[in-house]
């Protein structure tokens, strides 16, 4: 696992790539737990912690009484596993859920009650697990296990913060990512056009060659194994789009996509 960072100007986001496969290792993992029971938080929080022991694995974990804290949080700051509490008052569990998936696909959220009556609705916000209380060592390890493996057999990605909240975005989805004045976007394979509110170069030292990336013009940055045909100053990627290749940037580019396309 290896973890690359770039941060740009000081208001500008950090932007983070994650690989999985450089090593066995389980990177740090970033869990909150979110149940209106303090006594319920200590337990979980604990039981946790062992497991982390036994693993040798990093953890960062915050906790939250209430859904409302936790989705503040949780928009300015991505966790990877959520434990969330059914039964709180004001905002529960389920709602809380619906959110939380509106800011991030993919996020592991285990649900936490003292019921299955609320298993089914649990499916509604594609829960990775439903644990009942009082949740035992056994039953903690196997969810932390499962979503331990479901992590680290993700693809390369990066986590980027968009208007709508964080969005993963695999490298091999990438087609290009155009600079437009202060503002990126990343054009995919499925036709989707993703906007940000950073300017390109706090992404180019993450985006870089030995990651199949190449900046053909002083606005693009094109993902090589994406491109379906290319002359001398123009590239066409498999879904059809068009990206201008530099005045002297021809030759630079032919030798980056003829040793990515070798090596692979």
């Amino acid at each position: 696992m290896s973890l690359l960072e770039v941060l740009g100007a000081p208001n500008y986001a950090k932007i983070s790539l994650t690989n999985y496969h450089e090593n066995r290792g389980i990177r740090m993992l970033r869990i909150a737990i979110c149940d209106d029971d303090a006594l319920s938080v200590v337990d979980i929080k604990n039981l946790i912690e062992s497991w982390s022991v036994e693993l040798a694995a990093q953890l960062e974990i915050d906790t939250f009484d209430n859904g409302d804290s936790l989705l503040r949080a949780s928009d300015i700051s991505r966790y990877d596993i959520i434990f969330l509490d059914i039964v709180m008052p004001l905002l529960n569990g389920i709602d809380t859920a619906k959110e939380l998936r509106d800011q991030d696909k993919s996020v592991k959220i285990v649900f936490l009650t003292s019921s299955t009556e609320f298993a089914l609705q649990s499916y509604s916000v594609k829960a990775t697990d439903y644990c009942i209380k009082p949740i035992t060592y056994q039953k903690l390890s196997e969810v932390m296990n499962d979503c331990t493996v479901m992590i680290n057999q993700e693809p390369e990605y990066l986590t980027l913060k968009t208007v709508g909240g964080f969005q993963k975005i695999y490298l091999h989805e990438i087609e290009y990512v155009e600079a437009q004045n202060k503002r990126v976007f990343f054009f995919l394979r499925s036709g989707q056009e993703i906007e940000i509110l950073q300017p390109l170069y706090t992404f180019e030292n993450v985006l870089t060659d030995s990651k199949g990336f190449f900046k053909c013009h002083r606005s693009y940055l094109v993902y090589l194994p994406n491109i379906d045909y290319f002359n001398a100053t123009e590239i066409k990627t498999k879904a059809g789009r068009r990206v201008p290749i530099a005045r002297g940037y021809s030759k630079a580019f032919q030798d980056a996509y003829f040793s990515v396309m070798f090596k692979e």
